[in-house]
């Protein structure tokens, strides 16, 4: 499996995915299908180009697998923290350590920063395999942030979660 930054040409095949993972998760993402099957293609093209986000593609020839994502902080006061989001493994690649290797990936994408001194994420509250997949990662539950999701009538908690990337 070779994991590497996306570019423009992957934009089709990330629009796919990420599609795919609001319809089979859509208490994990805060967007939804609907909302982005209306982005045209060049709006994902700027979104993988975007200097500020780092978005990571797992890939198995040229199916895309798995992706993550990292959102690095414009803001002086803010520079020493990273969000991972986005992250989502095809059904038929999940639970065979994809994820753990997509998030080291980010992990490592993250220590290359200069002066970025912690990641954080949020997982949907009842997510258990996400959560544990994080806490091996060497994340840890910092808040919990009610209602944060609605879909449809149902409303999903997030669960706030940071790892210091001092020492790696």
């Amino acid at each position: 499996m070779l994991i590497r930054t996306l570019v423009a040409n992957d934009a089709e095949a990330y629009r796919a995915l990420m599609l795919e993972a609001y319809g089979a998760y859509p208490q994990a993402f805060t967007s939804s299908v609907a909302e982005r099957a209306r982005m045209p293609l060049s709006w994902w093209e700027k979104r993988i180009q975007s200097p500020l986000d780092q978005v990571l593609g797992a890939f198995e020839g040229q199916t895309l697998a798995g992706i993550v994502g990292l959102a690095f902080e414009p803001r002086e006061k803010a520079r020493h923290k990273v969000t991972l989001f986005g992250m989502y493994v095809t059904e038929a690649y999940q639970c065979k350590g994809l994820g753990r290797q997509l998030v080291e990936a980010a992990l490592e994408g993250a220590r290359r920063q200069p002066g970025v001194k912690l990641i954080q994420l949020t997982v949907t509250a009842g997510n258990d395999a996400a959560f544990a997949l994080y806490q091996r990662c060497g994340f840890i539950q910092y808040g919990l942030e009610p209602l944060a999701v609605r879909v449809g009538i149902e409303y999903f908690d997030k669960i706030h979660m940071w790892r210091e990337l001092k020492g790696d």
